[in-house]
């Protein structure tokens, strides 16, 4: 293993291995809409409680004032020599197939049971291609926004349990891989906010090219230091949250992260239906009792003005802000908003908007049939957030009680990666996932280009697949013409990458940039990946195959797990082990495996 010290943290080159819940409520339980209009009937209370409970109707906030244009910075110069670049068109805006649930409720009436719902029937995804191969020689730079999402993979979870593949369009595979914790060198105390490694190895579907793996840890506080939190519990009590999976487990898990509360953190609870209310006043943490005999209360029934819930919900959270401690709303729901503002777009301005105020919004997704995961992660990427489905009470408890800092806690935010290949040494390379985080080249230095957010003790992964020149798995023909067009890599050349990365402290508005070198040497003898890697590399392959597996060939299910056998390693929650039962589960649910 070969070091790099970087500026500000360190980076190691490996010449191995690649690759909410929330709410209360102290109020009485909301009661079904009436047919024709917008207002709820709470039981008759003490003067005491109707003060304590009382409703805030609020207006959804819309974005009226347009947003200048920023200067944006120069990009960075190529340090491998003028090499054309041909820069990709805007991609067009995701596809977005609005819910037929509120379809559903008005044939059925309101506060109609719908019945057992089937997975995957009404359920909202963006429409996402897989990343391209790249030629190093025409777009030699790959620009993106990390991500610490996780919903994909339990909600993978949930398709397979049930007994059918996921849809495509469900499947993201980086979020499949960053939901594994893996053991990369933590950063020092007192140092950068997050360690940065990388490692290389010979592709397992293809041994003509290399697995490029770069992997983040976030530094991760002792638990007595972490600030205090002001947590605003954003919870959906609409009809459609009236199923067992739904306003039951966020409950449950609500009241396990309420267990986590110290003394000096505040709850502040609002729930929306047909209309946003304040139901508990900001609440100290040392008051469990109150906020459990709250959450026990909730009921569901009524539409969804989830914008307005957004709204009343960013602004108790300002009223209670906490300067130099952690600020946040967890918006708990399926995400059917059929009442107010339900456009992507429009609640994605209002919450851009609102981020300003320092305060991020976490997502967490419940049910199925009508779940709405196109809104849950994207709301939660303006955010500056983070976004996580539950599916049981088990995964409730992963992100509410055992990962609570990784769930609340930014150590660093707008992180973004970029890699320049040396056309001189590679040829082609492809990113693996991360899709929808792609960015422009000049955004990297733009430092008022939103990206991604580290958690306490988060690790991210990145993989690329990449091909040499001269190798003979490459995916497109070489070049005829240009500069790098000759089939055979530089003699001299003694780096393959330059990696760059880019961040700003919690409250910072101002970018620290860290880079180095990827040296040759580690393509020369790649060796035996560590398991750490190579269980990263099976969870790559399997949400690859998930997806249609248009890249890995004919490496299946049973090679997927073979690996991930041989790399599970520790595993002390039982987590890798139920990765392999799932793989297993999909290949006899994938009739064409």
């Amino acid at each position: 293993m070969q070091g790099t010290k970087l500026t500000g943290a360190k980076l190691w080159i490996a010449g191995v291995s690649t690759i909410a819940i929330l709410v209360g409520c102290e109020a009485q339980p909301i009661k079904e809409q009436s047919a024709n209009s917008n207002e709820y009937s709470y039981p008759a209370k003490s003067k005491a409680e109707s003060d304590e409970a009382k409703v805030v109707a609020q207006g959804a906030a819309t974005r009226q004032d347009s947003v200048s244009a920023q200067a944006t910075p120069p990009a960075a110069p190529a340090p491998y020599g003028e090499v054309a670049e041909l820069e990709a068109a805007p991609a067009p805006a995701p596809a977005y197939a609005p819910s037929n649930s509120g379809a559903m409720q008005a044939t059925l009436g309101q506060g109609a049971a719908l019945g057992q719902p089937i997975p995957g029937e009404g359920e909202n995804y963006i429409a996402t291609s897989d990343s391209a191969v790249k030629q190093a020689a025409v777009e030699q730079v790959s620009t993106f926004s990390i991500d610490v999402d996780t919903g994909a993979y339990s909600n993978v979870r949930r398709f397979l349990m049930n007994g059918q593949l996921p849809p495509k369009d469900a499947v993201r595979v980086e979020e499949l891989i960053n939901y594994f914790s893996y053991d990369y060198p933590k950063p020092e105390a007192g140092g950068e906010p997050f360690r940065v490694t990388t490692a290389v190895e010979r592709t397992p579907w293809n041994n003509e090219t290399y697995l490029l793996h770069v992997g983040i840890k976030g530094y991760e506080p002792p638990a007595g230091e972490r600030p205090a939190a002001n947590l605003v519990f954003l919870v959906d009590v609409s009809g459609s949250m009236d199923q067992p999976d739904k306003l039951p487990l966020l409950k449950a898990g609500m009241k396990m992260l309420t267990d986590q509360l110290r003394d000096d953190d505040k709850i502040t609870i609002v729930v929306y239906a047909g209309a946003a209310g304040l139901v508990l006043e900001p609440t100290a943490g040392k008051d469990k009792a109150k906020i459990k005999a709250a959450l026990d209360r909730l009921q569901a029934g009524g539409s969804t003005a989830g914008g307005e819930g957004l709204a009343l919900a960013y602004a108790k959270a300002k009223e209670a802000k906490i300067d130099g401690g952690i600020n946040r709303i967890i918006l708990a729901t399926d995400g059917d908003f059929n009442v107010g503002v339900t456009s992507i777009e429009q609640l994605k301005d209002m919450v851009a908007e609102a981020r300003e105020s320092d305060v991020s919004l976490t997502t967490l997704g419940f049910g199925e049939g009508n779940y709405n995961d196109a809104l849950m992660e994207q709301i939660a990427d303006v955010g500056n957030g983070n976004y996580g489905y539950v599916d049981s009470a088990k995964e409730a408890k992963r992100l509410l009680a055992d990962q609570l800092s990784r769930t609340i806690q930014t150590i660093a935010k707008d992180v973004k990666i970029q890699i320049e290949f040396n056309p001189a040494v590679v040829a082609e390379y492809r990113l693996v996932g991360y899709e929808n985080r792609a960015l422009n080249r000049e955004d990297f230095k733009n430092d008022k280009k939103d990206a991604g957010e580290i958690g306490a003790g988060h690790t991210v992964t990145a993989i690329y697949e990449i091909a040499l020149k001269g190798s003979k798995g490459l995916a497109v023909d070489p070049l005829r013409y240009g500069e790098h067009a000759d089939e055979r890599a530089d003699p001299n050349a003694t780096e393959f990458a330059f990696l760059r990365l880019r961040y700003k402290a919690p409250d910072g508005d101002v970018s620290t940039e860290i880079g180095a070198p990827l040296l040759i040497s580690a393509l020369q003898e790649p060796g035996a990946a560590p398991s750490e890697a190579r269980f990263a590399t099976a969870v790559a392959a399997f949400g690859q195959r998930l997806r249609g597996g248009d890249y890995i060939g004919a490496f299946g299910y049973d090679q997927i797990a073979e690996v991930a056998r041989e790399s599970r390693g520790a595993d002390g929650e039982g987590y890798r082990a139920e990765f392999i039962e799932l793989v297993e589960m999909a290949k006899a649910l994938d009739s064409g495996s």
